[in-house]
């Protein structure tokens, strides 16, 4: 047991190590990346975030969580408040939940109109290549859980006082509205997962183990050759790209 706590020890510790020099090249280069992190409640986004941002500089890094749109906001462009969030030169933007609110929380609990959703699943495709095609890197990573695991973190969040601040009234129906989000995410994958900006599943029911295989991915997706090449693929286990072959390994 020490000898492989020890080993796991070791490999976060070059993974840390991967991401900084990862960092250093991009402000070297100018390079600009955007991570959309998405996932069922309680999948352990703010974990995975940590996990990233750990040892990278706060000036070149961006964790982006917005609220829900107030008045005014919800008269705008959809994307417009979230353009407004992308990155500069040498910057890593990591989307807490992103444009993709409204192929998932908005379907489940009808904060939108089927006629929005709609548009939306016909708009990202383009919207995403925009921002390809413009130079930043995208990844976009979907984080997923089991029903039995969902709910063990839920109740742990409300018992924890130190989890108080992650307790939501969407915590409240996730569980009930189980295959509704289920339902949601499959279309949404399945209508915007494209060769230029594919989507990456993420089975997240042991946490270091996903925490480790998401840093892998991204130093293979975005950290130049000489970085990558001494680090491990992820677990295939893990992680995979979303494909309608692999949309089976998915929590239903």
């Amino acid at each position: 047991m020490e000898t492989r706590m020890a080993s796991g020890e070791h490999d976060d510790d070059t993974l840390q190590l991967g991401l900084v020099r990862m960092q250093a090249a991009m402000a070297k280069s100018g390079d600009r990346a955007v991570v959309v992190l998405e996932g069922r409640d309680a999948a352990g986004k703010d974990g995975t975030i940590k996990a990233i941002t750990k040892h990278l500089s706060v000036r070149n890094t961006r964790v982006v969580a917005l609220p829900k749109p107030n008045d005014r906001e919800r008269t705008q462009w959809y994307f417009q408040r979230y353009v407004a969030h992308l990155p500069a030169a040498g910057e890593l933007v990591i989307f807490n939940r992103s444009w993709y609110n409204r192929a998932g929380v908005e379907v489940v609990n009808g904060f939108s109109t089927a006629t929005e959703q709609a548009q939306f699943l016909r708009d990202v495709p383009d919207f995403e290549r925009m921002l390809v095609e413009n130079g930043i890197r995208l990844v976009k990573l979907w984080l997923d859980i089991d029903r039995d695991e969902q709910a063990r973190r839920l109740e742990k969040r409300r018992t924890d006082p130190l989890k108080a601040l992650k307790v939501s009234d969407l915590d409240l129906v996730a569980q009930d509205k189980w295959k509704g989000y289920s339902a949601a995410r499959d279309t949404m994958l399945a209508r915007t997962s494209t060769p230029i900006a594919p989507w990456t599943c993420v089975l997240a029911d042991h946490k270091k183990r996903a925490h480790r295989a998401v840093i892998r991915h991204l130093l293979h997706t975005l950290a130049p050759e000489n970085i990558a090449a001494d680090i491990p693929a992820p677990d295939a286990e893990v992680l995979f790209a979303y494909d309608p072959t692999t949309a089976e390994r998915l929590a239903k």
